[in-house]
């Protein structure tokens, strides 16, 4: 399945149903009076997180959608039936935007999440309802309600608790190719990964997600390439997993431009948890490798692993530093969740 992660479609709300004139004819019955019904409501458009989709392909073919209208009222005081909503199904992590690409409307974050984008039109008056003491045989009757419609964008950001971030060729799909069962694609040159993938990983009897994020260059961060799109799907991660080149000869640089990206693009990409690797020590020699590692822990503060994804060396020790920076996210998730839920039996006026 291709992956897609922007799209645009027009949705539209059924109109209201048309309110009725019409009077009660019987038999013997005189003055019978009004008994025109009002109109049924239109179809609402509701955006609902679904399970099991992980693209916005499907808006590729489909990019029109319009709720029903409701059935107008009827003669004996029959008012017409309401349209159903109309749903439109999309993955966990879509943000709903306006035309412009400013406006959030919605942020579908869990699975069973609805929210109505476009409320359907209210159904018209019947004649019934402006009968009085004064008028007992009107003749007005009101149309439905135009529903509303509009432009809007879909954009998919990925929910994983780990992103890989690094350069082009950094070996982020070869790292997740070892520690999960996705199959990236993998080859000796840059930008191989051009969407990202998603791989399940178990360590320490937990499991957690990682996303594999395509190559960052720089400049990423005011819209170069495709960094925008691609530095979107990091935002929800808990951790960053930073992969730097070891043999590159520019290592240092490398790990330079990855964090001025970060902190460019903002959105609290330069404050998450990160686990800082220097990847593909296979190919050094011993000297080497701890040379360039003190150089880079140096330079970024903080601790750095030495990793091979081709021989294994230091997985389980970077999995097991990110498993706790995941435990120790969720714990704070859980605490200001009580936190605003108050004390157990306690409900707020």
């Amino acid at each position: 399945m291709k992956f897609l992660d922007e799209a645009k479609i027009f949705v539209k709300s059924g109109d209201g149903g048309g309110g009725c004139t019409s009077f009660r004819r019987e038999k013997y019955i005189e003055f019978g009076g009004p008994n025109g019904g009002d109109g049924g409501r239109g179809g609402d458009v509701i955006i609902q997180g679904a399970h099991g989709l992980n693209t916005l392909i499907d808006f590729r073919y489909a990019q029109h959608f319009k709720a029903k209208r409701g059935e107008h009222g009827r003669g004996s005081d029959m008012f017409g039936a309401a349209a159903k909503p109309l749903i439109i199904k999309v993955p966990v992590g879509t943000v709903v935007l306006g035309e412009d690409k400013e406006q959030v409307i919605c942020d579908i974050t869990e699975e069973g999440q609805e929210f109505v984008i476009c409320k359907g039109g209210d159904g018209g008056f019947g004649n019934a309802r402006f009968k009085t003491s004064t008028n007992r045989a009107p003749r007005r009757s009101d149309p439905g309600w135009p529903g509303e419609e509009m432009w809007v964008w879909l954009r998919l950001k990925l929910i994983a608790d780990v992103g890989l971030a690094g350069l082009p060729n950094a070996g982020k799909s070869t790292f997740l190719s070892v520690v999960s069962r996705a199959k990236p694609k993998i080859a000796d040159y840059p930008f191989t990964t051009l969407h990202p993938n998603l791989g399940v990983v178990y360590s320490r009897g937990e499991e957690f997600v990682i996303a594999d994020i395509p190559g960052l260059i720089e400049g990423a961060s005011e819209g170069h390439g495709l960094g925008t799109r691609f530095l979107g799907h990091v935002e929800r991660c808990g951790a960053l997993l930073h992969l730097v080149d070891g043999t590159s000869d520019s290592y240092l640089e490398d790990y330079k431009v990855i964090r001025a990206e970060l902190e460019a693009y903002g959105e609290g990409l330069d404050t998450k948890p990160s686990v800082l690797a220097l990847n593909k020590i296979d190919a050094l020699v011993e000297e080497e490798a701890t040379e360039r590692q003190a150089e880079l822990e140096a330079l970024s503060g903080q601790k750095v692993h030495l990793l091979s994804g081709i021989s294994q060396d230091g997985v389980k020790e970077v999995l097991a530093t990110l498993l706790d920076h995941i435990l120790d996210g969720r714990e704070e998730e859980q605490e200001e969740l009580e936190s605003e839920q108050g004390p157990q039996g306690y409900s707020p006026i």
